[in-house]
C-alpha cells in the first residue's frame, strides 16, 4: 500500500499564502470511459496508501492554487454540542493519491488537518522529500501527522483528537492483489473501525470515499468485484456509515488511474445521486476539491451520496452549485 504523494506547506488562516508549482503532466485529453478505480481512490497500476500511521508534526509547502473549495464562513459551524471543532479535519489515508490532495485543499481553505499515514518511516520520508520549511510566523502548524492503525480499533480515538470532521480515503492496494483478504480487511473492517471510533467520539460529520457501482450492478464498474469482491465490501462500509447515526457524505468517484491533475482543464466535474453511473473518469484532484468543498459546506453535503465523473461536454459550474443540485437522502 505504497503512497506516491507530494506534501506541501501553507499558512493557516482565512486565505493561505502560496507559491504555484508547475504541473508535472501534460493536459489529459482522453475521454474513454473506464471502470471506476478499484478502491474508489485509485485504479489498477497506480498505488495509493490505505490506512495508516504517523507521528510527528509537520506543515505543508506551496502547491498549485487550483482548488474547488472556497474560504468558508464557518461561524456557528465550528463546533457542535459534542465540543468537536469543524475547523479540524482528520484524514485517513493522507499519503494516498486522493488523501494527499485532500490535505492540500483543506489547508488552502484554512483548515487544520490531522493527517494519518500507515508507516512512520514513510511519513517522515514524505516530509523530507517535500523539503518542508515553515513560511509563517504562526506557531500553529496547519498539518499534524498522527499515529493511527485502523486495524486496531482501540488506537483510533486518540488519533481523532478534537477533529469535528473525518475524511476516509483508504482502500486495499491492487499491488497486493494476491491478498484475498485485503478488500475485506481494509475497505470494510478498517473503515468500519474508523466509523465506530468516530461515532463514539461524536464527530460532527464523516466523509467516505468509495467507488461507482458500489450498490448496483452495472458495466463496467461491476468488473471490479474480480478484485476479491471489493465493491461488496465497500457497500458494507457504506451501510455501516449510514447505520452509524453520524451525519455523512459518501463520495463515489469514477476511474482515477489515467487522469492527471490537469484533467480538469479539459474535463468538467459532474455530480449525480446514488446508482446513476457505472463508468467514467475523474481526476484525484477533482475528487479532493469536491471533498474539501463538502467540508466547507457541511449543511449542503449532509446525508448525500455523490457520484463523480468529469466530461468534456459538461458545463463548467461551481462545485457548490453541483453539490446543491444533488438531493439529500434523509433530513
Amino acid at each position: 500500500m505504497a503512497a506516491s504523494s507530494v506534501l506541501l506547506r501553507a499558512v493557516p488562516g482565512p486565505v493561505a499564502q502560496m507559491r504555484s508549482v508547475p504541473p508535472a503532466h501534460g493536459i489529459e485529453t482522453s475521454t474513454t470511459l473506464l471502470a471506476p478505480s478499484i478502491c474508489g481512490v485509485r485504479g489498477f497500476g497506480v498505488g495509493r496508501s490505505g490506512y495508516g500511521v504517523c507521528v510527528r508534526k509537520s506543515v505543508l509547502r506551496g502547491f498549485r492554487a487550483q482548488s474547488g473549495a472556497t474560504n468558508v464562513e464557518r461561524g456557528a459551524e465550528i463546533t457542535s454540542g459534542s465540543g468537536k471543532d469543524n475547523n479540524v479535519v482528520f484524514v485517513a489515508g493522507a499519503t494516498g493519491n486522493v488523501g494527499s490532495r485532500v490535505v492540500r485543499e483543506l489547508v488552502k481553505s484554512g483548515f487544520q488537518v490531522r493527517a494519518g499515514v500507515r508507516a512512520v518511516a514513510k511519513g517522515q520520508a514524505l516530509l523530507e522529500a517535500a523539503k518542508l520549511a515553515k513560511t509563517s510566523s504562526s506557531e500553529k502548524e496547519p498539518v499534524e501527522l498522527v499515529e493511527c492503525d485502523l486495524e486496531k480499533q482501540d488506537t483510533i480515538a486518540n488519533s481523532l483528537g478534537n477533529a469535528g470532521v473525518v475524511v476516509c480515503s483508504i482502500g486495499a492496494s491492487e499491488k497486493e492483489i494476491s491478498d484475498v483478504t485485503g478488500p475485506y480487511r481494509i475497505d470494510y473492517k478498517a473503515t468500519e473501525n474508523l466509523i465506530k471510533a468516530a461515532t463514539r467520539a461524536k464527530v460532527n460529520h464523516f466523509i467516505l470515499v468509495t467507488s461507482l457501482g458500489t450498490t448496483k450492478l452495472g458495466w463496467p464498474a461491476s468488473i471490479l468485484n474480480l478484485f476479491w469482491g471489493v465493491l461488496i465490501w465497500k457497500a458494507k462500509a457504506e451501510k455501516a456509515l449510514e447505520d452509524s447515526g453520524l451525519p455523512y457524505t459518501i463520495v463515489r468517484p469514477g476511474g482515477m488511474e489515467r487522469p492527471t491533475d490537469t484533467y480538469k482543464e479539459t474535463h468538467n466535474l459532474r455530480l449525480a445521486s446514488r446508482d446513476t453511473w457505472f463508468g467514467g473518469q475523474v481526476s484525484n484532484l477533482q475528487v479532493a476539491e469536491l471533498i474539501a468543498n463538502c467540508v466547507s459546506n457541511l449543511d449542503r453535503a449532509r446525508f448525500k451520496v455523490l457520484e463523480a465523473v468529469a466530461e468534456t461536454t459538461a458545463p463548467l459550474r461551481p462545485i457548490e452549485e453541483l453539490l446543491a443540485a444533488v438531493p439529500a437522502e434523509r433530513r
